[in-house]
């Protein structure tokens, strides 16, 4: 039985003409793959190469073993390949679902992660907004998908057939225009201080956010504007504005292209977890190659890193 890298070796000295320029081909030194050309050697029981000052060439039996390693070798290159596509990473698709928080700032490292690694899987992206992307996933519509869930809140019963695996848990803090008066201090900001604030009363309607606005409106925060768009980047614009202030998390705090000014909370169970939506053991290859670098990247259940500027331009 023949070593596969001893072989490749071999073909790599009848193509290149030398085992210097052999070595540097297969990122070897010539020394060591001269090593490795004995063994193969001593595995054949015959001389192999013919080693000359400009070089080196095939004996007869080198010239023979040398032509069925390329055959052998195409043959397990092509298995490795065969193999690949059964396993859903060559070849195949994978289908994330996302929201648009993570869909900007989480996702596409991770995705470029997998690109690299995976470049032959078609890759789509679809939008879904909480709890959307948990339904497409029991639906088949995506493999798995981000999501995210508010506390306080009343959480109901998953779907059957969908695991929903925390990745990220953030607070939610104050955003307030840059200067405004309940921006100073560094301590906490007890929610009672936002009673009779005029507040930017994020999707209100949005299932999400029930419990979070239900905090809010018995803590006496006054809704000022009502943003039915789900979308942050309406809401920072406005409290940028001087319309009133809101309550939103701190990764959409610390990435707001408006200049802002933020605060924590007291008591910080305000808080957002983002989490990955798949279906378990039922996930494709792919799937699960794309699950364990989510979990690398995030660190399950981990926390994001806080909000510490005291405003943002």
């Amino acid at each position: 039985m023949y070593d596969p890298t001893r072989l490749a070796a071999l073909v790599a000295v009848a193509e290149a003409g030398s085992i210097t320029r052999a070595a540097a081909r297969l990122g070897y030194t010539a020394p060591a793959l001269s090593q490795q050309l004995a063994k193969l050697e001593r595995e054949a029981g015959a001389a192999l190469l013919v080693r000359h000052h400009r070089g080196a060439r095939l004996t007869a039996a080198g010239e023979l073993l040398a032509g069925r390693a390329r055959r052998v070798l195409d043959e397990l290159d092509q298995a490795r390949h065969e193999l690949a596509q059964l396993a859903g990473l060559s070849g195949g698709r994978l289908r994330v679902g996302t929201f648009t928080t993570a869909g900007i700032h989480l996702l596409p490292p991770v995705l470029s992660a997998f690109r690299r690694a995976h470049p032959e899987v078609e890759l789509t992206v679809a939008e879904y907004e909480p709890p959307g992307g948990v339904a497409a996933v029991v639906a088949g519509e995506v493999d798995l998908a981000l999501t995210h869930a508010y506390e306080p809140a009343t959480a109901g019963p998953l779907p059957v057939g969908v695991l929903v695996e925390p990745l990220l848990v953030e607070e939610l803090v104050l955003v307030t225009s840059a200067g405004h008066r309940l921006a100073e201090g560094t301590g906490r900001l007890p929610v009672s201080e936002l009673a009779g604030r005029p507040l930017i009363s994020s999707a209100p309607t949005h299932p999400p956010r029930h419990g979070v606005e239900s905090a809010l409106a018995e803590a006496g925060a006054t809704p000022a504007v009502v943003c039915e768009s789900p979308g942050y980047a309406l809401v920072c614009a406005l409290v940028s504005a001087g319309l009133g202030v809101a309550v939103v998390p701190e990764m959409v705090a610390s990435m707001a292209a408006a200049p802002l000014s933020v605060r924590r909370l007291e008591p910080a169970s305000f808080r957002r977890t983002i989490s990955v939506a798949h279906r378990g053991d039922r996930s494709s290859a792919a799937a699960g190659t794309l699950l364990a670098l989510l979990r690398s990247g995030f660190g399950r259940g981990g926390t994001a890193a806080p909000a510490n500027r005291p405003s943002a331009g």
